[in-house]
């Protein structure tokens, strides 16, 4: 876990800077410069394009991980030039489809909010960076080089989108203006992470691509059935609320939705490095070393996403009372996708075993049926129950699909990720909950925060010291523990 707990680390201070600054656009700036309406409509673009993403990726991301390590030095040129051409497979469909049908689509998503039909465009092009962005950004993952990338996604995008809306906001710049350089940011992004990829192996072009290209395209083709379907679980509620209700709604929902994905950060930071480990374990066949980091990755991304919904959840309504009153009205909202993340985050390691696995084929199928699944939730659950219904919809799915993974891993591989310790955390976090529950201050809400989430991480680090439910965290602490006593 050495190389993994190291860049993990730097991932983890990475990613919540970029949620720092995200928290600021989402909860203020956005709330603040933006009319509820355009920022409905941001939200409705980056999901779009996000769900358009593996599409355009044509699976490539997650194809360099796979077959990367199986390469020698001299083939590697050939499959990388394999790897920055795929993805026009994908691309070229989807701008020939936007060219001859863009108005019958256009009608079709501006039924109910008019003004999106004019910037399906812009879904395009963030989709397109966002592609070849996971495209640079897996060429540097394969050389252990995770954290200027994760540098790139989590932080530059929002302190760009920090800058504008300023600019905004002092009218320096026109609404118009703002969403073409919104887009002209994700492109921008995409530009400097192929030069720092490129840094670290200048591909050379050569067209003598690897004997078994039909396999790798093969898989290339069905992972891209995997990440849109778990895109699909993450994003189509954005996007389903569009069709049924106004689309200022869309921001409401999408800042509830923010608050509870803070949960995901530890996980997502580490996924980073632990992606092409568990390749090169699968690889290898290291069944132990497997179950190890599956049952590690597991119980440290539990003690992380556990403490952090403990604190959402009790400092919700100081929260609230910092935001405009349209915006108060998500603790449903925030309760349920923040459950979602937090088992999201109980299982570790395993989308990584699953889709670097023998194994990815019949995972594919799984997770298209359930995206289906949560399109017809929703379909059924916003008309009924609106954003609560988005909500719903899409925790019953993750529930659903984690436990499918859970079981299938279990059958296939004979491993679990929980141990005694995973229910010593339990315990916890439960007696932190009610205990802290009944404490409420009388302070400004940030004070109110701060002191009540100062005295339960605390109490949390404590209890998980004292009792050395997990050997990663208690070295941690002990280290610095020694560095601060005199």
């Amino acid at each position: 876990m050495g190389v993994v707990l190291k860049q993990s680390i730097q991932n983890v201070v990475v990613t919540y800077m970029g949620f720092i600054f995200g928290a600021v656009n989402t909860l203020f700036l956005y709330t603040k410069i933006l009319p509820d309406e355009y920022y409905g409509l941001v939200t409705f673009i980056l999901a779009s394009g996000a769900i358009l993403m593996p599409l355009m990726a044509f699976g490539v991301h997650n194809t360099m991980v796979k077959f990367y390590s199986n390469h020698q030095e001299g083939e590697k040129d050939g499959f990388f030039t394999l790897m920055l051409l795929t993805p026009l497979l994908g691309i070229v469909p989807v701008a020939l489809v936007g060219l001859i049908w863009y108005d019958p689509i256009g009608d079709w998503v501006s039924q109910v909010n008019p003004m999106v039909k004019d910037y399906l465009w812009y879904v395009f092009f963030v989709g397109l960076a966002m592609a070849y962005f996971e495209v640079f950004y897996s060429w540097a993952k394969v050389h252990l080089k995770s954290v200027f990338g994760n540098f790139m996604k989590e932080v530059f995008a929002r302190v760009g989108v920090s800058i504008l809306l300023v600019l905004l906001y002092f009218d320096m710049i026109t609404l118009d203006i703002f969403f073409k350089c919104l887009v002209g940011l994700y492109l921008l992004r995409t530009l400097i992470m192929k030069i720092y990829a490129f840094t670290l192996r200048f591909p050379h072009l050569d067209f003598r691509f690897p004997a078994y290209t039909k396999e790798i395209l093969s898989y290339s083709f069905l992972i891209i059935l995997g990440g849109s379907a778990a895109l699909i679980l993450l994003e189509i509620d954005k996007v389903m609320l569009n069709q049924f209700i106004s689309i200022e709604n869309v921001a409401y929902y999408g800042v509830s939705v923010y608050i509870a994905t803070v949960i995901i950060v530890p996980s997502r930071a580490m996924h980073q490095i632990t992606y092409p480990l568990t390749a090169e374990l699968l690889n290898k066949k290291d069944n132990v070393g497997l179950d190890t980091l599956y049952k590690k990755t597991s119980l440290t991304l539990f003690i992380a996403s556990g403490i952090l919904f403990v604190l959402i959840i009790l400092n919700l309504n100081d929260l609230y009372e910092m935001l405009p009153e349209n915006y108060r009205n998500g603790f449903t909202i925030v309760f349920l996708i923040g459950l979602a993340k937090v088992m999201d985050s109980l299982l570790g390691n395993i989308n990584s075993i699953l889709y670097n696995s023998k194994y990815y084929k019949t995972v594919l199928v799984f997770g298209v049926c359930l995206a289906t699944l949560t399109i017809l939730l929703n379909y059924l659950m916003i008309p009924k129950l609106g954003l609560e219904g988005a909500a719903l919809a899409s925790f019953v799915s993750i529930f659903i699909f984690n436990m499918v993974k859970l079981v299938f891993v279990k059958m296939k591989f004979g491993i679990l990720p929980f141990t005694p310790a995973t229910f010593k955390v339990f315990a916890v976090l439960v007696l932190l909950a009610v205990l802290f529950d009944l404490l409420q201050f009388q302070f400004h809400p940030i004070v109110n925060i701060g002191l009540k989430s100062i005295l339960i991480v605390v109490m949390y680090m404590g209890i998980l010291y004292r009792f050395n439910i997990s050997e990663d965290v208690s070295g941690i602490l002990s280290k610095w523990l020694k560095k601060n006593t005199p």
